[in-house]
């Protein structure tokens, strides 16, 4: 008898090419990344310092900025936290699995048979007919009754803690800084829409419009927008629509100036959690102020 084996996820810490440059740092990693003969170009820079109290690492990266037509025009550094090289694995997973699980809407129903319409009255009569006595047409013995068991809406979203998401991104990031590029803000460069001259700057850039490829900008004009939006393998995200799926089904990830202050900013070690506090406080504060004044102008 042959044993069965379950087919493995497309995306998964181990598939994503991503992961797959970072294991040459640390000789005792090979548990977490996969080994891989690409070499690192000599423009990067890496260092690695941790958090005794927090036992979380950050890399420094030094990545060269392009410009518009190709070529560089200075270095720019990506500071973010990692998570350390024994749980990140475990961070990355569950912050992916939690994303997909949320995703799923759990809208699935189906009627019971007290929920089914009609049957009131019994079809026919108890006796003197040779059949099967039946009460009603909404049983689940006969075509468009009700349903045994059937699937009911359901709420399939898990809960994560915001530094625990928020760890799991800036640690795929950091593990991807040999396929990251960093430009210069191009929004206003495109007076049109024009997906061939888009993909002649991805090859200005060494991209290849086959390969699957994230942008993150601060800001995507429509001209931008709709330049790129005919190629199917790239995903263009704003740090409101950033997420842990794009960036481990991506094999090159490429950020404007911009966006890399903002990751620097946000998942690096001097962001202050308490901001997202106040937010969520003042948040509430023009929630309430609005129900008072709906309740005023009620009287």
């Amino acid at each position: 008898m042959s044993a069965t084996t379950t087919p493995s996820s497309s995306i998964s810490f181990f598939s994503s090419s991503i992961f797959l440059s970072s294991s040459r740092h640390h000789h005792h990693s090979a548990n977490l990344l996969c080994k891989t003969t690409h070499k690192r170009p000599p423009q990067f820079a890496l260092t690695s310092t941790t958090s005794t109290k927090a036992l979380i690492r950050s890399e420094l990266a030094t990545i060269p900025i392009l410009s518009f037509e190709g070529t560089q025009v200075g270095s720019t550094t990506l500071n973010l936290k990692s998570a350390p090289l024994d749980t990140a694995r475990s961070v990355v997973h569950r912050g992916l699995t939690t994303d997909l699980r949320n995703r799923r809407r759990g809208t699935a129903s189906t009627l019971t048979r007290s929920e089914v319409r009609g049957g009131g009255v019994k079809p026919y009569p108890q006796k003197k007919t040779g059949r099967a006595r039946r009460g009603s047409q909404r049983t689940p013995l006969r075509p468009g009754g009700g349903v045994v068991f059937g699937p009911q809406p359901k709420d399939w979203s898990v809960k994560i803690n915001k530094k625990e998401k928020r760890l799991a991104i800036s640690t795929a990031i950091s593990s991807a800084v040999e396929n990251t590029i960093v430009v210069e803000n191009f929004e206003d460069k495109f007076e049109k829409p024009k997906t061939k001259e888009f993909i002649a700057l991805m090859r200005r850039w060494g991209l290849d419009p086959k390969e699957k490829s994230v942008f993150l900008m601060t800001e995507v004009s429509d001209n931008v927008r709709l330049s790129s939006r005919n190629i199917g393998t790239l995903k263009m995200l704003t740090p409101r629509t950033l997420n842990l799926f794009d960036i481990l089904d991506s094999e090159k990830l490429v950020f404007t100036s911009g966006a890399v202050e903002f990751l620097n900013e946000r998942y690096g070690f001097d962001y202050n959690d308490e901001d997202d506090e106040e937010e969520e406080e003042s948040a509430e504060e023009v929630g309430e102020e609005g129900l008072e004044g709906e309740e005023k102008s009620d009287d």
